[in-house]
């Protein structure tokens, strides 16, 4: 076990995220013992596993008490601690807004973007699913045009923007369409965005763009059950 914790923990301060079907990742987020390890491991440097049973991915972050000595007594950070522009983070939530959202909804609902749910008794019953079976794409085109004026321009958000979200982790670029990056799903808490954006401002300016969002939080309907990884660990 001790050549496994060194090995994820290395490769979690290396690369920042890992797939939450890695090997070890999975063992971390089923073996209780394993986890306490690596807990204690990251927590002896400022570091935390963040992880959602939704995400894709796991990331390791820094501890709250570990914002102001890493990064200044400066707020800034409390925005942004990756160097984005209030612009840049309208542009991350819009994109959160689209994908994560919509996502969330069916795989709370059990549904995949190839099934309308209909007919489906048991539905209740599956995994949770991850990846492109549940997560869309998102026209670049479209988004430009919706919002590219509203954040500076559609040069400056295809350019320069979107660029920088895809460096970060954020999203991925694949053929003129923006899927969902490593990090969108585990760096924005769910919880707290998804109220705020359903029953917020947003939502008038998602809708006047052509936008449907959720008329509810997932969460508040929903009852959290394993995920694939996690059945498949425990058989």
């Amino acid at each position: 076990m001790e050549h496994e914790l060194k090995t994820l923990t290395a490769r979690l301060l290396a690369h920042r995220w890992l797939p939450r079907n890695d090997r070890l990742v999975r063992r971390a987020l089923v073996d209780e013992t394993f986890r306490v390890e690596l807990d204690h491991r990251l927590a002896a440097v400022g570091l935390q596993l963040q992880d959602n049973p939704y995400a894709s991915h796991v990331a390791a972050v820094l501890t709250p008490e570990m914002f102001e000595p890493v990064f200044g007594a400066r707020r800034e950070y409390a925005a942004s601690n990756v160097g984005l522009t209030r612009d840049e983070i309208a542009l991350l939530v819009v994109i959160w807004s689209l994908v994560i959202l919509p996502k969330r909804e069916r795989q709370v609902t059990r549904r995949e973007l190839a099934d309308d749910g209909q007919g489906d008794m048991f539905g209740a019953d599956k995994p949770v699913v991850h990846g492109e079976a549940v997560s869309g794409g998102l026209s670049e085109a479209s988004l430009l045009t919706d919002f590219g004026q509203l954040l500076g321009g559609k040069t400056k958000v295809k350019n320069f923007m979107l660029g920088k979200l895809a460096r970060l982790g954020f999203i991925e670029r694949r053929n003129g369409v923006l899927y969902e990056g490593p990090l969108l799903d585990v760096a924005l808490d769910y919880r707290v965005l998804a109220d705020r954006i359903i029953h917020g401002t947003l939502a008038d300016v998602l809708k006047n763009a052509g936008h449907a969002v959720p008329e509810a939080n997932a969460f508040e309907e929903a009852e959290v059950l394993p995920d694939v990884d996690d059945e498949e660990e425990n058989a």
